[in-house]
Formats: structure tokens, C-alpha cells, sequence
């Protein structure tokens, strides 16, 4: 069995920066891709940013571009989220997903991943 288990959420205000890290542990597998997504309550799951492995190419939402950054090791299945400049609307729950079907582009579709985590939450004070 897969787990990818998220780390590095909390509270903090307006303007400061947190560091989102996700590890997987359990079965081994390979993934194509791992991201990012956030749920606030009442809320869809949405896509934050993702990476894939075959290029490196990364894609983020619009509302996060230019104040997070994804990284991570493809041979570990670890992937971060450094998140700066962080806004309140930016408060939601965090979760880390894997992809192990093949892709060459940043899927952004909830649906397109396989493994999940069980979330940590990011509040953000104004």
C-alpha cells in the first residue's frame, strides 16, 4: 500500500511563507507526476502546482503563480511546496498526490491522480 504523507502546514499571517513537504512511504512505485491540490471548506478540490518527471516541467494555478514553488526528487517521490507571500484566501486544507500512469505535461485534473494524502491544513491570518 502507497502513502504520501504531508507535512509543514500551520498558522501564520498574512504576507509570511510556509514549506509544504510531502513523502512517500509504503509500496514502491514510480511516479510520472506529483501535485499539489487545496480544498477550503464548502469548496471543490483545486489545483495548486504540480511537476512532471520526464521533463521537469512544472504548471501552477494562476492564483499561486509567481508566489509558489514546486519542487521535489523524482527517485525519492518526494515533492515540496514553498509557498511565500501568502494570502488568507490561501487558507485550506493541503494535499499531496501521484500520478504512476504516464504523462508528459502537468495534469491538473483531481481525477488524473492515483495516491493521495491525508491533507495538512494552511491557515492564513490577515
Amino acid at each position: 500500500q502507497v502513502q504520501l504523507v504531508e507535512s509543514g502546514g500551520g498558522l501564520v499571517q498574512a504576507g509570511g511563507s510556509l514549506r509544504l513537504s510531502c513523502a512517500a512511504s509504503g509500496r514502491t512505485f514510480s511516479s510520472s507526476a506529483m501535485a499539489w491540490f487545496r480544498q477550503a471548506p464548502g469548496k471543490e478540490r483545486d489545483f495548486v502546482a504540480g511537476i512532471e518527471w520526464s521533463g521537469g516541467s512544472t504548471n501552477y494555478a494562476g492564483s499561486v503563480w509567481g508566489r509558489f514553488t514546486i519542487s521535489g526528487n523524482n527517485a525519492k517521490n518526494t515533492v515540496y511546496l514553498q509557498m511565500n507571500s501568502l494570502k488568507p484566501e490561501d487558507t485550506a486544507v493541503y494535499y499531496c498526490a501521484a500520478r504512476v500512469r504516464d504523462t508528459i505535461v502537468v495534469q491538473t485534473a483531481h481525477w488524473q491522480y492515483d495516491f493521495w494524502g491525508q491533507g495538512t491544513q494552511v491557515t492564513v491570518s490577515s
